[in-house]
């Protein structure tokens, strides 16, 4: 079937589309990972966004249940160049075409992605809307000017869980092709949802840690009475899409929570939080950073590493007043991650459960236990 694009700076491009038909609005990012594309549409952090990938084949391995980093595609939707109909891979469990259908979503593809990829990296991130069954230009700058921006709205009250349970499954093991069961090692830790990937989860699991995720809008007193009881022993704050100064009822409950010197980790949006609630504001990156392949400079080891990112915001330069500087990109030079000088609390920007993408920080798990 036919799609249609209209973004925000005047573009309008006609293009196909696989799934179900539809329409939305929704901000365009582009993703250079070469593998992964099915961990990637399934991320909740890229709630209310299109993923533009850079990868030019896209479904070539379909899509199986055992590497979705959450139930469902929160996404708005994806923009390929070449959309593969037929997957070709032994554990493959359906198609993607099959997968968006179920999903009652839409991709879009037989598009000049590196057309897209160059206009965002010059213009920043764009606003678009994209639909199946309108083709107007006019039509569709209307609805596009009507839905509002991607800013404007708490998707964190979409795909975070709105009740508390336990995770008890570590990484992947290739061998057995199963998630391997927890091995405490007696230490817990409750998970605030923001939208949590799957292998986050398993990756605290791995090192050993029992996981009990609860709900985003959960009060910091209930986290300070269970530390103080000792039935948890820390606080990890998750990933999850949006713009975190919108988020503020949570910034405020995560300030007691590191008043209450409770050992906190943190990635992604759980990164960004950290700094607002230390009272260094977040600020939007021209495009953000996503994808497998971005090295990041350990400056307590000086090691580079190779990692996965999926990002628009950052914490800015003043947060070295209250905390070390940990890691740098080495693409912009932006912090990657920061450990505070007088509170039990270290945080990344970028993603050490590598899903999908390079394994060469998964060593920031074990740091947490060190902490712990």
């Amino acid at each position: 079937m036919k799609a249609y694009i209209y973004i925000e700076n005047g573009t309008y491009l006609e293009a196909k589309a696989f799934g179900a038909h539809g329409e939305c609005a929704g901000e365009l990012v582009f993703n250079t990972s070469l593998t992964g594309y099915e961990e990637i549409m399934s991320d909740p952090s890229y709630a209310g966004q299109f993923i533009v990938f850079t990868m030019p084949e896209i479904g070539i391995v379909g899509v199986n249940d055992d590497d979705m980093e959450s139930h469902k595609i929160y996404a708005s939707g994806v923009i390929m160049r070449s959309y593969n109909e037929f997957a070709s891979n032994y554990r493959s469990q359906k198609t993607l075409g099959e997968f968006f259908k179920e999903q009652g979503k839409f991709g879009v593809y037989d598009v000049d992605t590196r057309f897209l990829t160059k206009m965002l990296r010059d213009e920043g991130a764009l606003m678009a809307y994209i639909s199946t069954q309108i083709s107007d230009k006019e039509e569709l700058k209307r609805r596009l000017e009507a839905s509002g921006r991607i800013e404007d709205t708490n998707y964190v009250k979409v795909v975070g869980s709105t009740d508390e349970y336990e995770h008890k499954f570590g990484s992947w093991d290739k061998t057995a092709k199963i998630y391997k069961p927890l091995k405490s090692i007696g230490k817990k830790i409750a998970v605030l949802d923001f939208g949590v990937k799957r292998n986050i989860l398993n990756e605290l699991c791995e090192v050993g840690l029992e996981v009990v995720v609860v709900p985003h809008s959960v009060k910091a007193e209930y986290l300070i009475e269970k530390f103080k009881n000792g039935e948890i022993n820390g606080v990890f704050l998750s990933n999850g899409p949006g713009e975190p100064k919108s988020l503020k009822s949570e910034i405020s409950e995560i300030k007691k929570i590191i008043d209450a010197k409770i050992p906190i980790f943190a990635i992604c949006l759980g990164h960004q939080l950290l700094s607002n609630a230390m009272g260094y504001p977040t600020y939007k990156l021209k495009f953000g950073q996503h994808g497998a392949n971005h090295p990041v400079l350990n400056l307590e080891t000086k090691a580079i590493e190779i990692t996965t990112q999926n990002h628009n915001y950052n914490v800015p330069e003043e947060i070295a007043e209250v905390a070390h500087i940990t890691h740098r990109n080495l693409f912009d030079g932006t912090i990657e991650g920061v450990r505070y000088k007088d509170f039990p609390v270290f945080s990344v920007q970028h993603h050490p459960e590598a899903s999908s993408g390079p394994n060469e920080s998964k060593y920031i798990f074990k740091q947490f236990i060190e902490i712990l």
